[in-house]
């Protein structure tokens, strides 16, 4: 088997929360095998001895402010300050200038998502007092 890419010698942090030593081969962006030693070559391969592997971190409550404010932050700034810290995946919330509110505003959310995180995203649709048909009909990702 060839991989994309092998992250050789690391300490790998398991589900168990034991550290193990090994290797961890990736086939485009999914990882497809751990072990103490991988037999394959690789396109990339990275020395990581003394180095310790973890496992990506979901944010379940960021607060990036893009439409409204996005001289603050917004989703390509917010989501790549994100990836340097270790978050794979984050849900923002809905308030945003306007907030997210409808399907509509959700639907261009994840476009503009689509075209700027620069990881996995999801979205909340925020409640109000006159939106609750809406809520009732969104369609969840």
């Amino acid at each position: 088997m060839h991989y994309d890419l092998i992250v050789r010698n690391a300490r790998i942090a398991t589900a168990t929360g034991a550290i193990k030593e090994g290797d961890l081969a990736c086939l485009g962006s999914r990882i497809e095998k751990i072990g103490p030693q991988i037999f394959a070559g690789a396109s990339e391969q990275i020395d990581a001895h003394g180095l310790l592997l973890l496992p990506g971190v979901i944010d379940p409550q960021v607060h990036f402010r893009e439409p409204g404010a996005c001289h603050k932050e917004d989703l390509a700034s917010g989501s790549k300050a994100a990836v340097r810290g270790g978050v794979t995946s984050f849900l923002e919330m809905p308030n945003t200038r306007p907030a997210t509110t409808s399907q509509q505003q959700l639907d261009q959310k994840l476009l503009l998502a689509a075209t700027k995180s620069v990881a996995n995203y999801g979205f909340f649709i925020g409640a109000t007092t006159n939106n609750l048909k809406e809520i009732n009909t969104a369609t969840p990702i």
